[in-house]
């Protein structure tokens, strides 16, 4: 009775996060364009990306329009390392994506270690997941990816609400303002059919 009760409010609480996650993407976003803004953001691309060794936590939901997950997300990056742990309540499950800039680990996932050298298909062939984490890396932190034009539109506080780059559209619904450099609170992504749609819940950064 107790394990059925538990079950019940776990679903209960990622139905209300779910609910808030799609209410927060219709509320309508101010944008701005300015050249001044621009070279605001890329001093504040600088300032970040100088802070290589980050760890955040998050609810992560994704979607590729007929099907998708969600969970708890620790994500720890250090240089071109990363460790992308997502652990689902409901089902009790937890798989673990680690490597570097050539060899990516999956595990949790089948009986025995996953081996590939690109994160995002070993993630798109054995979850099933459509996440572009190279682009990730930097938009999570609200800058733009190193490969490929972007377009960043700004929202009344001169921090991005709107990122353009590599067929997807980066929205950013909140940020921590206590932090400085602002990091987000809330990114939402989206190349149709396909969704992924953070609130991250705390920043940390390394030495």
């Amino acid at each position: 009775m107790n394990s059925c009760a538990g079950l019940a409010r776990n679903v209960a609480s990622w139905l209300v996060v779910l609910t808030a996650l799609t209410l927060a993407a219709c509320a309508p976003v101010r944008l701005r364009e300015d050249s001044n803004l621009a070279q605001a953001q890329s001093a504040r691309e600088a300032a970040l990306g100088a802070q290589s060794n980050w760890t955040l936590k998050a609810r992560i939901a994704v979607s590729n329009g007929d099907d998708g997950g969600s969970g708890e997300l620790e994500w720890q990056q250090h240089g071109d390392r990363y460790d992308f742990t997502v652990h689902a309540p409901v089902t009790g499950k937890t798989w673990h994506l680690h490597g570097d800039a050539h060899e990516a680990i999956l595990e949790g996932v089948e009986a025995m270690p996953l081996v590939g050298t690109d994160p995002a298909e070993l993630l798109r062939d054995k979850v099933g997941w459509i996440v572009p984490l190279h682009e990730l890396t930097a938009w999570v932190r609200a800058l733009r990816a190193p490969q490929g034009k972007a377009q960043i539109s700004y929202n009344d506080h001169s921090l991005p609400a709107v990122l353009q780059q590599s067929g997807w559209t980066v929205e950013y619904k909140e940020y921590f303002d206590t932090l400085n450099p602002p990091l987000p609170r809330k990114v939402f992504a989206a190349k149709p059919p396909y969704r992924v749609r953070m609130v991250i819940e705390r920043w940390s950064f390394d030495p």
